[in-house]
């Protein structure tokens, strides 16, 4: 599997609170390859969000994807990432360096702010 896009989400209600991640990896034929949807604890919006990056990425090696494109809702991730601005916070810090860390292993690696309206399973979901 050459290419992927990845759409991913995390959040937690209450923030801080119970939090949880998901993402869906479809191929360039725009096929589902691989879902994520799982509770992730006691965390921040912020940590959910680059929680559920890390997964998704970490899943996108096992298929063994070279270039992806992780689309986003949350554009203080996508704008870290990118290098747009900085990250403060020390609980996200350990999370971005393992995102930073991942890219690396792809021959191509992007990050791209989506609108929320954009960014919903249903958006995505296979037809038929």
């Amino acid at each position: 599997m050459e290419n992927l896009i990845i759409f991913t989400d995390g959040g937690a209600n209450p923030n801080p609170g119970p939090a949880a991640i998901g993402a869906v990896l479809k191929n360039s034929a725009g096929k589902i390859v691989g879902c994520i949807s799982q509770s992730i604890g006691y965390a921040t919006n912020n940590v959910a969000e680059y929680r559920a990056v890390v997964a998704a990425l970490q899943m996108a090696l096992k298929l063994g994807a070279r270039r992806v494109e992780l689309r986003s809702d949350s554009e203080l991730l996508v704008r870290q990432i990118n290098g747009q601005y900085k990250v403060k916070a020390a609980g996200i810090r350990p999370y971005y360096i393992e995102v930073k860390q991942i890219e690396q292993q792809f021959t191509d690696c992007i990050f791209v702010h989506i609108p929320r309206e954009l960014n919903e399973a249903h958006e995505y979901a296979e037809k038929g």
